[in-house]
């Protein structure tokens, strides 16, 4: 019985140890990171992002906010344990060592005269003849009985004292550490110890492998379906025009599951009736094509509409089912985007380049969804040469408001940016009419945006010069500036209901060509991650070329200082192409602000590879093998797509003729394909 009981509390240690171990440093690391959490705000603070309740710090919101699955699945295992503590507790002290002394109540060392006196006198209470209850009975024949005997009879005392057990030497016993019904049930206990270890051993490890391997199939890492990600790699075309990357976008396996109620006829009807001048529609022929539009599969027309609401702005005309639908979207809009983005940049050729055209109007495209402007106003129109679609993102700012500016010779977001704050103050209130209110919210807007630069070197490891064919380390240094003072912050995104962090793209592309040479997703949010990555960056790179320690220790703190500046390290390795200059783009896009983005010129000069397989001397007069110091400002660049204007896509035509020019002139780039640009023709 004794030895029943010890393995049952034995099972409850067992228990208690297995949890203790993962759960109690896993709280101790959440606790620290909420300890040394910023307290510093790094969302917008204007009225309109106040007004949308995103970061309303209500008690709700706090108690939302603390009891995610985590936090309630921590916070029970800790009541489990807790209750194994106090079990175990209650179990030791039921459980004690055997001392003949302490049962008689007497102390160590005893005279014979008195243990009898305590045993008669503990007899006349529990003995069965003076007391019929059966637990007075139990404790009498199996404690005081025994410890009377191992007290007065000589044979047992001496092995009491001399083994510590009246019976003498006690052999060695061993237990399983599970619970006492287990092992306690006349004629079942084998089978159901056997049960207990098939289910716990086996079936259990076997259950949630089937649940993870399940679910592994059909989704990837970033919770997106493979389905997904295969219909985005078979429509993901070259010369995909930002204008038709929606209809790509639209087609993922997620939106294909939204259910279509009947009664979401008639508000998609008046929905559409809404849109119709965003989709893209042949006004000539609207009837066909607007017959045409309906024959799609209604989850594409459904979804297609839900975000030309989001667009559009235009929520009120949603009925409270199409909210649901609506936010679910908007949800994993994202997730999709960036899923459809890598379908953009991956290798699509022998050189392992991936397209430039497509992966900008993802950009756009996640651009106008983030802060709800339509595609149509990125288009160069009224004397706007980058369209109206960066104003608009902009708090109270209309079309009307953009108009009356434009008549103060403010053409451009970045005019309106670099004016002074008093001057853009009196233009927004006397020109535009804002109250003083609404211009402080502009202005905290505009505090919020970020201003990037990039520095970039490409060289080949140890060697002087860039061969073809080489394999060529590139190191760029992406830099944030905000007149907050911030680094790490959320945009202003008022009409988008989800948390939504800033990501960065940095490309370097060759727009003649179309393609891209080298990709990475950059971000600013975490400084810790960016700084363990630059130091380890850094430190390979370093060792690889044979430098010293004191060297890569140097070259290390000033890229931790760089990082705590606000700079991040974007670091890799491509493929040299031919023999020839190469005028390259190098972009940095974000993919929540518009009119943010940043390019300039990079110019890479690649030398023929010798016969014998050795370096050749760079020439005096051709300068540096990569000019990086030259970084010239786009100018504006002109073009139309069907709907609207990507401010960086190429004209299709003239770039294949410019191609042809560039592998005839060995690597030299026409100047003039790169100042020309309107619509590409869109393979379907």
């Amino acid at each position: 019985m004794a030895a029943s009981e010890e393995n049952s509390a034995l099972f409850s240690i067992f228990i208690l140890t297995i949890m203790a171990i993962p759960i109690v440093p896993y709280t101790i690391t959440k606790l620290c990171r909420a300890a040394t959490k910023k307290s510093k705000s790094i969302h917008c603070q204007c009225s309109e992002c106040t007004r949308s309740g995103k970061y309303r710090k209500s008690i709700f919101k706090r108690i939302s906010n603390f009891s995610t699955c985590s936090n309630l699945t921590l916070l029970l295992l800790w009541v489990v344990m807790i209750i194994l503590v106090y079990y175990i507790k209650n179990m030791s002290r039921e459980i004690q060592v055997f001392d003949p002394f302490s049962i008689l109540g007497l102390e160590p060392g005893a005279p014979e005269s008195e243990i009898k006196k305590r045993y008669r006198r503990l007899s006349v209470q529990y003995h069965p003849d003076k007391n019929p209850d059966p637990e007075a009975h139990k404790h009498f024949v199996e404690f005081i009985a025994k410890a009377y005997q191992a007290l007065t009879d000589p044979v047992a005392r001496e092995n009491y004292e001399k083994y510590g057990h009246p019976d003498g030497r006690q052999g060695f016993q061993m237990g399983i550490a599970l619970p006492q019904f287990l092992l306690n049930i006349d004629g079942a206990s084998g089978g159901i110890l056997l049960l207990w270890i098939v289910g716990v051993c086996i079936l259990l490890p076997l259950v949630a492998a089937v649940i993870y391997l399940s679910r592994s199939s059909k989704y990837t890492g970033n919770y997106v379906m493979h389905q997904t990600l295969s219909t985005y790699y078979y429509f993901m075309k070259p010369s995909l025009a930002p204008s038709k990357v929606m209809d790509v976008f639209i087609k993922a396996a997620e939106y294909m599951e939204i259910p279509v109620r009947r009664t979401d006829d008639e508000p998609l009807q008046k929905l559409f009736m809404l849109v119709r001048s965003e989709l893209n529609l042949d006004l000539k022929n609207i009837k066909q094509e607007q017959a045409k539009f309906w024959k799609q599969h209604p989850a594409l027309v459904k979804t297609e509409l839900l975000i030309q609401a989001q667009l559009t702005r235009e929520f009120s005309a949603l009925s409270p089912s199409l909210q649901g639908d609506f936010r679910r979207i908007l949800e994993t809009a994202p997730r999709l985007l960036e899923e459809l983005m890598k379908m953009a940049l991956i290798p699509r050729n022998a050189q392992g380049h991936g397209w430039l055209r497509p992966a900008i109007g993802v950009v756009e495209l996640s651009q106008c969804i983030i802060q709800a402007v339509p595609l149509s106003a990125r288009k160069a129109t009224g004397g706007f040469p980058e369209g109206i679609a960066p104003f608009l993102q902009l708090p109270h700012i209309t079309e009307t408001v953009v108009k009356k500016v434009a008549r103060k010779k403010v053409r451009t977001f970045q005019e309106l940016h670099d004016m002074e704050s008093q001057e853009r103050a009196d233009l927004l209130i006397q020109s535009a009419g804002l109250s003083p209110v609404e211009v402080q919210d502009i202005e905290m807007v505009l505090d919020m945006m970020p201003s990037l630069t990039i520095d970039v070197t490409c060289e080949t490891e140890g060697e002087e010069g860039i061969q073809e064919g080489d394999i060529v380390t590139l190191q760029a240094w992406v830099n944030i500036k905000r007149s907050n003072g911030l680094t790490g912050a959320l945009p202003h995104t008022p009409y988008y209901p989800f948390h939504k962090e800033e990501n960065y793209w940095f490309l370097l592309a060759d727009p003649v060509s179309n393609n891209i040479w080298f990709y990475q997703k950059v971000s600013f949010m975490d400084e810790t991650a960016a700084v363990t990555a630059a130091s380890k960056a850094i430190e390979e790179s370093m060792e690889g070329s044979g430098a010293s320690v004191k060297e890569i220790s140097k070259a290390v703190s000033a890229a931790v200082e760089k990082v705590k500046a606000g700079s991040r390290l974007v670091m890799g390795k491509f493929q040299a192409p031919s023999e020839g200059n190469y005028s390259l783009t190098r972009y940095c896009l974000c993919d929540s602000w518009l009119g943010c983005d940043k390019r300039n010129n990079f110019k890479l000069k690649i030398l023929k590879r010798t016969r014998a397989g050795t370096r050749g001397p760079a020439v005096a007069d051709e300068g540096a093998m990569v000019e990086d110091g030259i970084e010239e400002d786009e100018e504006d660049e002109e073009g139309e797509y069907d709907d609207y204007e990507s401010e960086y896509s190429e004209d299709e035509e003239d770039d294949q003729d410019t191609k042809k020019q560039h592998r005839a002139a060995n690597g030299t780039v026409n100047k003039q394909g790169q100042n020309d640009e309107s619509s590409g023709t869109d393979e379907e």
